[in-house]
Formats: C-alpha cells, sequence, structure tokens
C-alpha cells in the first residue's frame, strides 16, 4: 500500500469543490433562452379532472404555454415504467397501472403533475399557476394497505381489480409446514416497516434543452444512473431517439435511491422545450419532493419462527403487504420481492422458509427503492425475530444468534441467495467487545438505581450488493443487465482518465477510484481524472445504487486497467530491449526485474502516441476500455450493539454506546468507508426513533415539511464505535463486498431491540418516539 494507495485514508478530493462552494449542480446551470415550469399539482387523492381553464394564465405577463397531460397523450408521450416484471403465485402477471407523466384524467395521488407552466421565471410561472383553474370531481380515495385490499374499497386502477399488483411467493411452502408441525418452540411477531421520505440535500432538478436544427435534445439532471434514464427515455416514453438525447448528471447533492428512477418531470421538461422552442428548467422544492420523490419501506409483516429443542432454527414463514402506493415506479416491484425475500436467511442456518408478497396500491405517494432497498426491512424483521426468541427461550440473545450462525461456506440459502464467504462470529465478538457486553448488567443495576431503564439490542445483519449476474437477475424479471463498463485513456503525457459508470452522488469515486489507478502504477492520484455522468462522453453503464461502484464499478476498471498495462509493458519491454514477462510497474516505472534499466510511464504513453518505435504490428494509443458482469452478488454483513436509557417519566430514549463491527471484504479508503457507515447509521437510527410518513385516511400527506417529518440531527444521534472485521470477497478479484448502505440495514433493528429491552415490553413499533415509548411503557 502506497501513501495514495488501496487502504490509504487519502482525503477526498471533490471535496475541495464542494466546502468551497464551487460544485456545479444542476439548479447552477444556466442556458441562454432558458424559460422555467412550474407544476400544477392535484390537492386531491383521487379526483377526475374535468376541465383545466388556462386562458387567464395565458394572459399574464411571461407565460410561454400551459401544457396539459392531454396534450402529452395527443404527442404519444408514452406512460412511465417498472422495470422488473413479477409474476404472481398463481403464474399471472403483475398488474401495472397506467402511470402518465401529467394526468389526462384521473389523479391518484396527493402532488401528481396535470399541468405545467412555462414562463420567463420561476416566479412568473408560480404566479401563473395560480390563475390556472382545474375542476376536479373528487373521488373516495384509500391509503391504508389493508384497507385498499377488502371489498367495496375506491379502486385505483381497472388493470388491477381489488388494489392488488401481486401475489408472490418464494420458498418450500411444503418443508416450511413440516418443520413447524415438529417444531418445539414457535415464536410469532407482527411488525411494521414504517414509510419513510427521502431527503437528499439537493432536491430533485431538470433543465432540457432541444436543438431544433439538430433535432437533438439536452437533459441535465439529478441522476444516479444517466445512462439508463437515456435509454428508458427513449426506448419507453417516446421522448427522443437514443442517438438524438444526451443526459448529464453532473454534482448530485445525495440521492439514497431516490434518484435511481425516471420521473414525470424529466419528461416533460424534455416535452415542453421541444413544444415551446427553448431550453426549460425545473427544480424542485421541499414540498414538491416530499409530494413526489418517491417513499421507502411502507410494508405491514406476520412472521413466525420454529426452533427444536436446542434452540435451532427450523423453520421460517413470513406474510407481507407491501405499499406500492398509487402506481407502480421503476425498480419497486423487485424491492418486496428479490431485494427483500432473499434476504430473510439473514445470518442464519436456517432449513425452510416460505415468504409470501402482497403488493397493494393505494392513493398515495409512489414507493420504491431507498437506501438498502429491502434489506432493511428484511433484516429488520428477522432480527427482531430472533430477539423477541431470545426472550420467549429466556436464552441470551448474542448466544441464541450464534447457535444458528451459519459457519460453513459456500452456503446455499432456500431462498436463492448462495453466500460466498463470511466470519458472522468475528464481527459479533468484536461488538461485544467493543460494547463491553458481559459488563452490562451492572450498567443496567446502576442506571436503575437512579431511575432509568437501560437496555442493549444487538442486530446482525447481512446484505446482497453489487446486484448481478445479469444473466440471473434477467431470469428473476429484470429489465436491464446488471454489469458495468469502464474506459481508460493515458494521454500523451502520462496523465490518466477513468471513464466510468458509475455515478458520483456523494460517495467519494473520485478519490477511490483514482486509489486503485495509484496503487497499481505508483503515480499520484492528482494525475489521475474521474469522468462519469454524461451520456457523450462515458460508454453505456448502469449507474450507482446497491453498493455496486467498488464491487462492481471498480472492478471494470480494473479490467480495463489490465488490458492497458499488458499493452504498456509490451511497449517498455520494446523500448528497454526486454522479454515482457520481466516487466514490472514500480513507483511510476516500468522497470526490468533484476537490472537497473527503467523507463518512467509518462515516457511509455508518449512512444504510444509518437509510434515512432512501437512492437511490430502494434496500433499507436493507450486507450482500453472494458466491461464487467459478477458471477454472483457480494454480501457484506456485520454485528450492531446498541446501548441505551430510557426516561420512565418521558419515554425519551438516550444512548450511552453505539458499536458497529462490519465486514466489507477489502477497503479501498477507511476513511471513506467510514463516513458511508456513519450516513447509514443515522438513517438506521432516524428510522427507528423519528421519521414516518404519514397519510390521512384521505390520502391526504400530513408529514409534508420539516416542521412535520422529523429528521434525525447532529444531537440525536450517538458517536459511533467502527470497526471491521475482513473476508475477502472472492466474487470480485478486488476482494470488495460494499459498504454504502450497510448502516441504513442493521441499525433500526438495534435501536428498538435495546428499548424493548430497557421498558420491559416487547410490542414496540418504529419509529419509537417519546410519545410511543411513554405509551407502550405505561400500557395495561
Amino acid at each position: 500500500m502506497g501513501v495514495e494507495g488501496i487502504g490509504a485514508r487519502v482525503v477526498r478530493k471533490e471535496d475541495k469543490r464542494f466546502i468551497t462552494g464551487k460544485g456545479r449542480y444542476v439548479d447552477d446551470i444556466k442556458l441562454p433562452g432558458m424559460t422555467h415550469a412550474y407544476f400544477i399539482r392535484s390537492p386531491h387523492a383521487h379526483a377526475k379532472v374535468k376541465g383545466i381553464d388556462s386562458s387567464a394564465a395565458l394572459k399574464m405577463p411571461g407565460v410561454l404555454a400551459v401544457l396539459t397531460g392531454q396534450q402529452l397523450v395527443d404527442d404519444k408521450v408514452g406512460n412511465l415504467i417498472c422495470g422488473w416484471a413479477i409474476t404472481s403465485k398463481d403464474g399471472s402477471p403483475m398488474k401495472m397501472g397506467a402511470w402518465p407523466a401529467m394526468a389526462p384524467e384521473t389523479v391518484r395521488f396527493v402532488g401528481q403533475a396535470v399541468a405545467v407552466v412555462i414562463a420567463e421565471s420561476k416566479n412568473l410561472a408560480r404566479d401563473a399557476a395560480e390563475a390556472v383553474v382545474v375542476d376536479y370531481e373528487e373521488l373516495p380515495a384509500v391509503a391504508d394497505m389493508h384497507a385498499a385490499i377488502k371489498a367495496g374499497a375506491p379502486q385505483l386502477h381497472p388493470e388491477a381489480p381489488g388494489n392488488q399488483v401481486y401475489d408472490w411467493v418464494i420458498g418450500d411452502e411444503g418443508a416450511v409446514d413440516a418443520a413447524f408441525s415438529k417444531a418445539a418452540n414457535v415464536v410469532k411477531l407482527d411488525v411494521t416497516n414504517n414509510r419513510l421520505a427521502p431527503n437528499a440535500m439537493e432536491p430533485r432538478a431538470a433543465i432540457a434543452d432541444y436543438d431544433a436544427a439538430e433535432e437533438h435534445f439536452t437533459l441535465y439532471t439529478t441522476s444516479q444512473n444517466p445512462h439508463v434514464a437515456r435509454l428508458v427515455l427513449s426506448a419507453f416514453y417516446n421522448i427522443a431517439p437514443e442517438h438524438k438525447l444526451r443526459v448529464i448528471a453532473p454534482d448530485v447533492g445525495g440521492g439514497f435511491g431516490s434518484k435511481i428512477f425516471i420521473y414525470p418531470e424529466e419528461m416533460v421538461a424534455l416535452w415542453a422545450s421541444k413544444k415551446v422552442g427553448r431550453p426549460v428548467k425545473w427544480t424542485g422544492d421541499r414540498t414538491e419532493a416530499f409530494l413526489t420523490d418517491a417513499h421507502g419501506r411502507d410494508h405491514v409483516t406476520h412472521a413466525e419462527m420454529a426452533f427444536d429443542t436446542n434452540n435451532k432454527i427450523t423453520g421460517l414463514k413470513v406474510k407481507t403487504y407491501a405499499n406500492f402506493g398509487a402506481y407502480m415506479s421503476l425498480f419497486s416491484s423487485s424491492v418486496p420481492t428479490y431485494l427483500y425475500a432473499t434476504l430473510l436467511s439473514g445470518q442464519y442456518n436456517i432449513p425452510a422458509i416460505h415468504a409470501e408478497v402482497i403488493g397493494v396500491y393505494t392513493n398515495t405517494t409512489p414507493v420504491d427503492a431507498y437506501r438498502g432497498a429491502g434489506r432493511p426491512e428484511a433484516s429488520y424483521l428477522l432480527e427482531r425475530l430472533m430477539e423477541t426468541a431470545a426472550r420467549q427461550l429466556k436464552v441470551d440473545p448474542a448466544e441464541l444468534r450464534r447457535t444458528n450462525f451459519i459457519t460453513q461456506f459456500p452456503h446455499q440459502t432456500p431462498v436463492i441467495m448462495a453466500y460466498d464467504t463470511g466470519d458472522f462470529n468475528a464481527s459479533l465478538d468484536a461488538a461485544m467487545k467493543a460494547i463491553d457486553y458481559a459488563g452490562f448488567p451492572a450498567r443496567k443495576a446502576q442506571a436503575k438505581s437512579q431511575g432509568k431503564l437501560r437496555g442493549i439490542g444487538v442486530s446482525c445483519y447481512i446484505e446482497a450488493c453489487g446486484i448481478a449476474p445479469s444473466k440471473a437477475v434477467g431470469s428473476l424479471g429484470a429489465g436491464v443487465g446488471l454489469w458495468e463498463s469502464a474506459e481508460v485513456r493515458v494521454n500523451p503525457v502520462g496523465t490518466i482518465e477513468i471513464l466510468t459508470g458509475s455515478h458520483s452522488h456523494g460517495q467519494g469515486h473520485e478519490t477511490t477510484f483514482c486509489q486503485l489507478v495509484a496503487d497499481r502504477l505508483g503515480v499520484p492520484i492528482s494525475q489521475v481524472s474521474i469522468v462519469h455522468g454524461d451520456t457523450d462522453k462515458v460508454q453505456f453503464g448502469m449507474g450507482t445504487y446497491g453498493s455496486r461502484s467498488a464491487a462492481v464499478g471498480l472492478t471494470a476498471i480494473l479490467k480495463a486497467m489490465e488490458k492497458m498495462e499488458s499493452k504498456a509493458k509490451k511497449i517498455a519491454a520494446h523500448a528497454l530491449e526486454a522479454s515482457e514477462a520481466d516487466i514490472v510497474i514500480e513507483n511510476g516505472e516500468f522497470k526490468v526485474t533484476g537490472t537497473d534499466k527503467a523507463i518512467a510511464f509518462p515516457m511509455v504513453a508518449l512512444a504510444a502516441y509518437t509510434a515512432h518505435n512501437l512492437p511490430e504490428g502494434m496500433e499507436p494509443g493507450l486507450k482500453e476500455s472494458a466491461f464487467y458482469d459478477p458471477t454472483n452478488f457480494t454480501f457484506p454483513a456485520g454485528a450492531y450493539i446498541c446501548e441505551l436509557e430510557v426516561d420512565p417519566g418521558t419515554g425519551k430514549t438516550s444512548f450511552v454506546n453505539f458499536v458497529a463491527a462490519d465486514d466489507f471484504g477489502r477497503l479501498i479508503n477507511p476513511m471513506i468507508v467510514e463516513g458511508q457507515v456513519h450516513g447509514g447509521l443515522a438513517q438506521g437510527i432516524g428510522q427507528a426513533l423519528l421519521e414516518h410518513a404519514i397519510y390521512d385516511a384521505n390520502g391526504q400527506p400530513v408529514t409534508a415539511s420539516f416542521m412535520d417529518y422529523s429528521m434525525p440531527r447532529a444531537d440525536d444521534l450517538p458517536s459511533f464505535n467502527l470497526s471491521h472485521t475482513t473476508t475477502l470477497c472472492p466474487g470480485n478479484p478486488l476482494g470488495i463486498k460494499g459498504c454504502g448502505e450497510a448502516g441504513a440495514i442493521g441499525a433500526s433493528a438495534a435501536v428498538i431491540n435495546a428499548i424493548t429491552d430497557a421498558i420491559g415490553k416487547n410490542n414496540l413499533e418504529m419509529p419509537a418516539t417519546p410519545d410511543r415509548v411513554w405509551r407502550t411503557i405505561n400500557a395495561a
């Protein structure tokens, strides 16, 4: 390891522009002749659009157009799609209701757009929008999942009778029934995984620019995967031919999954730009974000776990209702199925598992992937079950987990996943040592003497990252492959450009990706630049989500580097009159092993481009590309333990300690990894204690601002005690597993397990607000 290579704690290159206010976000971009869009959104959760009168608005100064959903239909702009096909247990396909970018006839959630005003400024567009009169015929609405599937409930889509999207199953029901028939003990639990509203620092935004002379569109957008956006916009939405559409995602201020998807605003901006003949800009405000950004989680589950006389798990059965909101979003169908149910084995050797997932439409904002996407829901359910089981069986929670840990690898679970490697005991040992688990009873007694209730909670998570391979996910219904691409361009003076299909929205790619290059070539990272986020510069790539950037994206860079290095060695060997097999790369030089003969990397690069003395038959230049399709998912895992106190008089929770022991495989930059874990833990704790997107019975959101939706702040969080155990991932040559989602996956269960341990009552749902905790303490 060099001072800037793999494993070094290198300060992030990109932070200089971010902390000095020099970042370039979509809202910073100004194009000549740019106009502004303001969307007219439904105040009703369910209504017919009887008419739209824009006559007064069109007379206002600076207004160019008022465009409606019917005009979208007339221009044959396609409906939004769901890109992962799920089949119900009876063999029928999922029931996907039509989702137009602006509603021509029926709105199905508060905030759905029905029209858009295009004007010379945002304020003019907003003023004009208030002059547009929309005639709605309000319809009955349903926001609760269980109410939505009852007979006589308001129906959202004619394609989905009973508001049911699908009824999907996985696992061997017969084997599970047999296990339960012989069980010595059965543990039952009902849990709700609360709905979350993603709130990245940067709201969603889009600028569309149509060039009539070239018949070419450019879209600047806040996207985690610009190439996928271009593909979907061209192939499915009939916006523009793919080769006539450029998508640029500049600096993106956070995504957490919510910026994977194609949203109506991007489609409308592109279409409107052609309509008005000028660039169109839209930047969402916080209210729009709460109303229209895809929400996360929102599961209701009943689960049962069977144990034998030795406290070994013999079977698990799960029934989950998943709220999809009003429409199917781009990857929403996969979240409660293949990203959730396939992780229900957790870290445990469970011989038989059966899960049923029922997807439901409601008159609420669509729900899709949010940090962890399915894995937090699975981990929370399983770890609450394990804690409940330990209390029912009267055994130590850590020891019950140990009794059931998988210890032999590879391990095939009953629900598709094949774990390649791991050491779950090592992570649990590290966490227990860090928190002084053995000393907890004495600390609990001390707290009791001071009138406080102290509890400790364990959570052992596993997740599937680097979502792959393409053949496997394709067989499960995915509409795209999940490989990644990279290109290495060595310039004539020896500087290096890395073009990657991954996209950074806060993860530090511009540093970590350079560290790989520095490690292999021995050059300073200042000599390397990372290019991403522009479909006209970078070959097709799949973007960033599911902690895949290092495991998949960085491996693609490695493959391209290997090709480049092979050619460079041939050039160096020719110049040094040596055998290619004797050439090694050290400290920025190509050296002949066992001699003092060497040539600097920039000289090799220059030789490649001058082409005066290359090996016979070699093409000039030094540029290589690669595509990498993994052979398996990666499986980060870890153990989190939370110790806290509860004030019985107020229900307020105070953290004492929070330890996290993770196994992410090889760490490229430990400092950046720790930052990723801190952020994930904040989101997991936020869900456990604070966050909840709530609708009333009529589908009206009651948490549509930061006045009502509580986000975790610094003083809500403890100082985290982090450590790492390492088993190298055998599925990629770098041994990387991924780290971006772990904290959000493992934290919530640790917190709720600790609170329920403290108060001595197990029936506590998230978010565990002081009021909810106090009521649980004082319930009969």
